[in-house]
């Protein structure tokens, strides 16, 4: 005597159903932040760690970063520099300590910083989608002054740019961050 099975169960669309549910509950909608936020640097809150550089190799892009030191910095810094800024997807570059060739105008030697001068880097790191933040530190004794920062990101011409005209605090990362807030977040906060 065979046995017969029974037809299966067609749950399928209560799973479809209830996962449906789960993603409309869950979105949510972009707030602009407050204009305070863009309009002067603030100290920022955590930071994403370093990519590892396995993963940088998968997809690395190539930023171009301008930072114009302010005339009122001291005429050249000791100070090292770091870098960190990216989009509302936690796509985060970052340069340990920058170094370059400064554009002032006399001629000077590879330092980088120098008052009223444009320095020029070329910045690795995962591709983004719009530069809403960046944050700057500085470790020294100088007290180095950055005027703005330009980030120009691979796919567009047009920079990101972010002014800062005061001294920055000394082993604090200070900057920006612009990007828009998820509604979700922000009601959890």
């Amino acid at each position: 005597m065979a046995r017969r099975r029974p037809p299966p169960q067609r749950h399928h669309h209560l799973v479809l159903l209830a996962l449906a549910s789960c993603l409309a509950s869950g979105t949510a909608t972009p707030t602009p932040t407050t204009s305070s936020q863009s309009q002067q640097p603030q100290p920022a809150g955590t930071l994403l760690q370093p990519a590892l550089a396995a993963d940088l190799a998968a997809r690395t892009c190539w930023y171009t970063v301008q930072i114009k030191t302010s005339c009122a910095s001291p005429r050249r810094t000791s100070d090292a520099v770091s870098l960190a800024f990216g989009d509302a997807y936690r796509n985060e570059v970052y340069a340990a300590r920058l170094a370059g060739s400064s554009s002032s105008p006399q001629p000077s030697s590879s330092a980088a910083f120098e008052r009223c001068a444009t320095d020029t880097f070329r910045v690795g790191g995962p591709c983004g989608y719009g530069v809403c933040y960046l944050y700057l530190r500085r470790s020294g004794r100088d007290g180095w002054t950055p005027q703005w920062v330009r980030v120009y990101e691979p796919t567009s011409d047009t920079p990101s740019t972010f002014y800062y005209g005061d001294p920055l605090p000394n082993a604090v990362w200070y900057g920006f961050n612009r990007c828009p807030r998820l509604a979700a977040s922000a009601a959890a906060q």
